[in-house]
């Protein structure tokens, strides 16, 4: 329904009433956009046009009572990174409550990434109403320091800092939202809630909660989009790209990608997109696209700028660049020099990303499994079970679950009775 539509729906209810409502598509974008809420009396209307029991109207949890008031696209412009840090915020909310929560469409993805590759960022606005509490440099500088410790601390032990994180976002939207600040800290306030939204989102992606994931990434892509950092802006697409590519979804991924190249500055950042896309490609079994993209990432990653690297792709390396392109490799059909890069790469990752490496040893494994080395395979995916555990990492243990029919044909070969006991046992290992 168009806002025309429901605006004319509404006024049309009242009339029934025996009322006149003023209804047009400019109040209905601040309700969508801005954050504002109808009164009762008009809620009651927007039910009716909805189709929606009377009884079901809660004027007080606007807009939660609506059935389709789950991971609504905030559009990108001037005023949106509240808006979508607060969507974003009220997933969680409603995870709480068991509210299904819905995944925000590919085509809207594509239409989200599309709109940031084609406008400026709205950098430069400070918020000085007289009526807020001024937020200074030393809280900002708090913020950060805090937020740099929790995000850095030991792979296996962020599982445990994860609500730290989510309140630290909370508070840093509260000031975006209702503070006093000047320019210079309302860009700082607008990076942190960037890092924050990208790093919450990472712990709904590791547990499962895609949706929930879905709505921090793009928190984040506002609040970097007004920031004026576009490597953190693309950055973010990249995630919502990886998701895609992670739930069978390489069309929406690569589309997404393709946007993103476009504004991306640094050569390590557009090293990891190109990455990504090589990945997306492959997946869709496009072969010349896959290798070509193969051959940028390699390119840039390889290329300095002189300028320091983001920090969020600072761990890009090359062991990543050899397991990506042997998945790529693998999903073509060329199993064989998959394999040799899967296990080059694996052996260059550093120890301190063992999450990483659960992930690498299920690329393994299903790289054993291709060159019909089921033993080889068992021992793999086991030890990638064990660091997804560890680390507190569902996502892993997903890959080595979707691995587990391909052992059917191996039933007594070393090591798979073994794997088969342990994924049972740790079946129920899953989003809390």
């Amino acid at each position: 329904m168009t806002a025309v539509a429901l605006a004319q729906g509404i006024r049309a209810a009242a009339a029934r009433q025996g009322l006149r409502s003023g209804c047009d598509k400019q109040r209905i974008r601040k309700w969508e956009q801005l954050g504002v809420t109808p009164d009762a009396e008009t809620q009651l209307y927007i039910a009716e046009v909805l189709g929606i029991p009377a009884d079901a109207v809660i004027p007080g949890d606007w807009p939660t009572w609506l059935p389709a008031a789950r991971c609504a696209l905030v559009p990108l412009g001037p005023s949106s990174t509240v808006p979508a840090l607060r969507e974003a915020l009220r997933t969680t909310m409603e995870r709480s409550r068991r509210t299904v929560i819905n995944a925000i469409s590919g085509a809207a993805l594509i239409s989200l990434a599309g709109s940031w590759a084609a406008s400026d960022s709205w950098t430069g606005a400070g918020r000085r109403a007289s009526t807020a509490r001024s937020v200074g440099d030393e809280l900002v500088t708090l913020l950060q320091e805090t937020t740099a410790r929790l995000t850095s601390v030991a792979t296996e032990q962020r599982q445990h800092t994860a609500p730290i994180v989510d309140a630290h976002l909370a508070t840093v939207t509260d000031l975006l939202e209702h503070g006093r600040y000047t320019t210079k800290v309302g860009l700082r306030l607008h990076a942190l809630a960037a890092q924050l939204s990208q790093s919450v989102a990472w712990h709904r992606f590791d547990l499962g909660a895609h949706a929930e994931a879905g709505t921090y990434w793009v928190a984040g892509l506002h609040s970097a989009h007004a920031g004026g950092d576009r490597d953190m802006g693309a950055a973010l697409l990249g995630d919502l790209a990886y998701q895609a590519s992670w739930l069978r979804d390489p069309q929406t991924a690569s589309g997404i990608l393709q946007r993103a190249l476009t504004r991306t500055e640094h050569p390590v950042a557009q090293s990891l997109l190109q990455l990504r896309l090589a990945r997306a490609w492959a997946a869709q079994g496009e072969r010349r696209a896959s290798l070509k993209a193969l051959t940028a990432a390699e390119h840039h990653l390889g290329t300095s700028s002189g300028e320091p690297c983001p920090n969020w792709c600072a761990w890009m390396s090359e062991a990543d660049l050899a397991v990506d392109s042997g998945q790529c490799l693998l999903d073509l059909g060329d199993s064989s020099r998959a394999h040799k890069l899967i296990q080059e790469g694996k052996t260059l990752l550093p120890r301190s990303r063992d999450k990483t490496r659960g992930v690498f040893l299920a690329y393994e494994a299903k790289s054993h499994l291709e060159r019909r080395e089921p033993e080889l395979a068992a021992a793999t995916a086991r030890e990638s079970l064990q660091l997804a555990h560890r680390t507190g990492a569902p996502r892993c243990v997903e890959l080595v679950h979707d691995l587990l029919p391909r052992f059917d044909g191996y039933p007594t070969a070393q090591g798979v009775p073994e794997l088969m006991a342990l994924a049972a046992a740790w079946a129920s290992f899953s989003c809390p």
